[in-house]
């Protein structure tokens, strides 16, 4: 959460809030909720940090808000932030663990684990795909999440199957 935050804060002064609306209107509704509560520690700790500063704001019959800048050292921090790349891909996988572990154990059939990611991949994907119905058209970048969503759990299906077959081999 912390660098999005310094993202959206690149184009200008924001409240906690004002930054939890932008961040939900650009990722719309395949991303889940941001916290409200998370946003302001986050804040906080970017603050203490030298990363952004922040000013109070008086208020006419309403409470102080906080008004948060992008300082010179968050403006690097996002700087770097977008010359490194993404995290490599999964190989560390929960579901792999037990795959590989049910025999070891006798608790767990592999067959069974499959089938159940299988059902719970295709019941997201169906999910992802009313969500994709119902979003807004013109918010390209929620339709490209829900895209990219779709297209690894495609990926995630192809390799259950794949898996399914190599086990089945192996009986």
């Amino acid at each position: 959460m912390r660098l999005p935050l310094l993202a959206l804060l690149a184009r200008g002064p924001a409240h906690g809030y004002e930054l939890k609306q932008d961040l939900e209107q650009l990722l719309g509704a395949a991303y889940p909720p941001t916290n409200v509560g998370q946003i302001y520690v986050t804040l906080g700790r970017l603050e203490k940090s030298g990363l952004i500063e922040g000013e109070e704001i008086a208020q006419e019959s309403r409470p102080n808000k906080k008004i948060y800048r992008l300082t010179d050292a968050g403006r690097e921090a996002l700087r770097a932030w977008f010359e490194e790349t993404a995290d490599e891909p999964r190989v560390r996988d929960e579901f792999f663990m037990k795959l590989a572990l049910a025999p070891r154990t006798g608790l767990a059939d592999q067959i069974a684990l499959i089938n159940k990611q299988r059902r719970e991949y295709l019941n997201t994907m169906r999910n992802l795909s009313k969500l994709a119905a119902t979003e807004d058209r013109d918010n390209r970048m929620s339709h490209l999440l829900i895209e990219g969503a779709m297209l690894h759990l495609q990926a995630d299906l192809d390799w259950l199957e794949r898996c399914q077959e190599e086990l089945e081999d192996l009986q």
